[in-house]
């Protein structure tokens, strides 16, 4: 059974950073896509970061050159550096986890839409100004 735990987030500063973090566990962490996805109050899911089988990076284009998406296979822990944190980046922050993804840009897109995906239940990121 897939487990996806997240952690690290909290309440910063615009400028500040946080460190999220999400330990897995329940299937072959090496070889699944994996990412981080967030929701803000009031809008729809939407992908932050993701990375493919081959790990293949896709970043939105508001946190390129900001965050950082990252893993530890030992620990099968991912992780997301975000630096220079805005209030717009205000959300809950969800890890997520599919056996197979048709790309990294197409799991970003589509991730919410698609089937078999795996959700942890969310870390909050406050970013005030």
């Amino acid at each position: 059974q897939v487990q996806l735990v997240e952690s690290g987030g909290g309440s910063v500063q615009s400028g500040g950073s946080l460190r999220l973090s999400c330990v897995t566990s329940g299937y072959d962490f090496s070889n699944y896509c994996m990412g981080w996805f967030r929701q803000a109050p009031g809008k729809e899911r939407e992908g932050v970061v993701v990375f493919d089988s081959a790990r293949r990076t896709s970043y939105t284009d508001s946190v390129q050159g900001r965050f950082t998406i990252s893993e530890d296979s030992a620990k099968k822990t991912l992780y997301l550096q975000m630096d220079n944190l805005k209030p717009e980046d205000t959300a809950m922050y969800y890890c997520s986890a599919k056996a197979t993804c048709y790309s990294s840009d197409n799991y970003r897109r589509q991730g919410p839409q698609l089937r078999f995906v795996n959700w942890g239940h969310g870390t909050q990121v406050t970013v005030s100004s």
